[in-house]
């Protein structure tokens, strides 16, 4: 029988709970309010990065003529999901997703519902080993890397500490991707409210499940290989931000989130 780790909580399940979903256990929901109780902002922060997640793959799909999408970190499945976002311009897109959360596994069916000229899948693999990532995706057979590929890593490398190799991982992943190539990434910061995001670091570690928040100058270094696309690496709700999209009325402090998208020259 798969272990769904209901007995202890789980960052996807507790990123679910900030979303308002309700794929979550109690566990996850008494972790998640510790985090709400020392950072009430924290659920506006999820829904900053949602929003910004929509906006970027949406960009890459209309303005940069994106068509495979690699999402590692996918999360409990949210309506709309990537794959619906980017089939809704171009229904020939293609979407691997990545996790290792059992549960999401469980959920899978909602990230399989392709358009009939496209194609979704989902394979089970941790980023913190990106050559079995890079395996599974090959063996999976949805993406081919021999044309274009935006690699999506939204709220995932603040649970990829330095020890864990957070730099590597990225450089690894991105060095199996052609030219033409784009990196989308979002990330927790403790630039604007150090105090409390250090509490939210100690309360994760706690309950354990790694994690790191980093400087702008520190999530910059994801990219230091890439042609950063304008506006460059901002807080997330700066990033193109559209009418309607997530959250109004959002000061840095409350989204603590950077996030950006680069192309591999």
């Amino acid at each position: 029988m798969t272990d769904l780790g209901q007995d202890r909580p789980h960052s996807a399940r507790m990123y679910d709970y900030y979303l308002g979903g309700k794929t979550n256990y109690a566990v996850d929901r008494e972790a998640a309010d510790a985090v709400i109780q020392r950072f009430p902002a924290i659920l506006t922060a999820a829904r900053v990065n949602r929003a910004f997640m929509h906006r970027a793959v949406h960009f890459l799909a209309a303005e940069r003529g994106v068509r495979q999408f690699l999402d590692i970190g996918t999360g409990i499945p949210t309506a709309p999901n990537l794959h619906e976002v980017v089939q809704a311009v171009d229904a020939r897109s293609r979407v691997a997703y990545v996790d290792t959360d059992p549960i999401v596994l469980a959920y899978a069916d909602s990230l399989l519902t392709s358009s009939r000229e496209g194609e979704t899948s989902y394979v089970e693999a941790s980023v913190t080993d990106p050559e079995a990532v890079i395996e599974a995706v090959k063996e999976d057979g949805c993406l081919s890397f021999d044309e274009p590929v935006a690699l999506t890593l939204h709220a995932l490398l603040h649970f990829v500490p330095d020890d864990q190799d957070a730099y590597g991982v990225v450089d690894r992943l991105l060095d199996e991707l052609p030219p033409g190539s784009y990196l989308s990434l979002s990330h927790c910061t403790g630039d604007f409210a150090p105090e409390s995001w250090q509490a939210i670091v100690d309360l994760y570690k706690g309950r354990g499940t790694p994690a790191q928040v980093r400087s702008h100058d520190e999530v910059l270094r994801f990219f230091e290989r890439l042609e950063l696309v304008r506006p460059g690496l901002v807080v997330a709700h700066r990033w193109r931000p559209e009418p309607a999209s997530g959250p109004s009325l959002v000061t840095d402090a409350d989204a603590s989130l950077y996030a950006g998208v680069a192309v591999k020259k």
